[in-house]
């Protein structure tokens, strides 16, 4: 079991093993928690303590584009150095979201889908497309 374990842990190192394709959430969080485990990090893996790391790696991630015009912040994905950066912040704070559904025992797929259905629910075609206010602005409603 363990060889086999570790044959999985070489075969996901190589660069090219996984694509968004080819990987499911579930191969995402056991890499995620392998990692932690290897380091014996969990004990720093707790709910509150990954909440704050979201934020923090979500501000750096923020500052790729501070202060950036609409169109320079584009320009991001055509600069190879800082579209490797966008994808490294990008990439932390995915792991830590993996590693916060991993402690906190949330299915994320689930998770998704029934958000995305409430969001359905609360921002109907018919009243937002095209349209960035928020849903209670156009149903008339307040928006306290």
């Amino acid at each position: 079991m363990e060889e086999r374990s570790d044959k999985r842990r070489r075969n996901m190192r190589k660069s090219d093993a996984m694509s968004d394709r080819e990987a499911t959430t579930y191969q995402l969080r056991q890499l995620v928690q392998e990692f932690i485990d290897e380091r014996d990090w969990a004990k720093y893996h707790n709910p509150k303590d990954l909440a704050i790391s979201i934020a923090i790696e979500a501000a750096e991630l923020m500052e790729l584009f501070q202060w950036m015009g609409e169109k320079e912040a584009q320009s991001i994905l055509e600069n190879a150095e800082r579209s490797a950066r966008l994808e490294e912040e990008l990439a932390d704070i995915i792991i830590l979201c993996l590693s916060l559904a991993n402690v906190s025992s949330i299915d994320l797929a689930r998770a998704v889908t029934k958000k995305l259905e409430k969001n359905r629910d609360k921002y109907p075609v018919h009243l937002v497309k095209g349209n960035y206010r928020k849903y209670t602005k156009l149903r008339g409603e307040n928006a306290d």
